[in-house]
């Protein structure tokens, strides 16, 4: 709750804050729906693929947490993504019965392209700050994310 007390300055501030990461939460949706079309997959397909990018193979009940989805739709998803060839249900090293979702490599090695002039003008963006702003800007990211993680949950939990 904010206090009626903040200065106009603050109060602007935070107003162009709001306005600014709706605005980026946007063009974030946006970005990852085009990559998604170009990769033939749906958006929640599109961001399984760069949990396990990120993360390496994962269960599908380890998708499901990370996802914030009810397990039974990951199921569909790994199927969905196994049949376009994005990913293969192998079995667990250490519990053979256990099966855990892996990338094909293979047929995602040209889709990397995608996201080029992203990398490059972030690389550039992220050379115009000092470290201390970087260490605040990863700072704030990390917060609004596990924010958002508990929002998400928030709703599935509601629904």
């Amino acid at each position: 709750m904010l206090s009626t007390d903040i200065s106009d300055r603050r109060k602007k501030l935070l107003e162009e804050l709001s306005v600014a990461g709706r605005e980026n939460s946007n063009v974030v949706v946006m970005f990852h729906s085009a990559v998604a079309a170009r990769m033939g997959l749906g958006m929640t397909e599109e961001k399984a693929l760069d949990l396990l990018e990120r993360l390496g193979p994962l269960t599908a009940g380890d998708i499901a947490q990370r996802a914030g989805l009810a397990p039974a739709s990951v199921s569909g998803l790994i199927d969905r993504l196994e049949v376009k060839g994005f990913v293969r249900r192998t079995k667990g090293t250490t519990d053979r019965r256990r099966v855990v979702v892996e990338i094909n490599y293979e047929h995602i090695a040209g889709f990397g392209r995608l996201f080029e002039g992203l990398v490059a003008g972030l690389t550039e963006l992220y050379a115009g700050y000092s470290d201390e702003q970087l260490e605040l800007i990863l700072d704030f990211l990390r917060n609004a994310t596990r924010i958002q993680r508990a929002a998400t949950a928030d709703l599935e939990g509601s629904a």
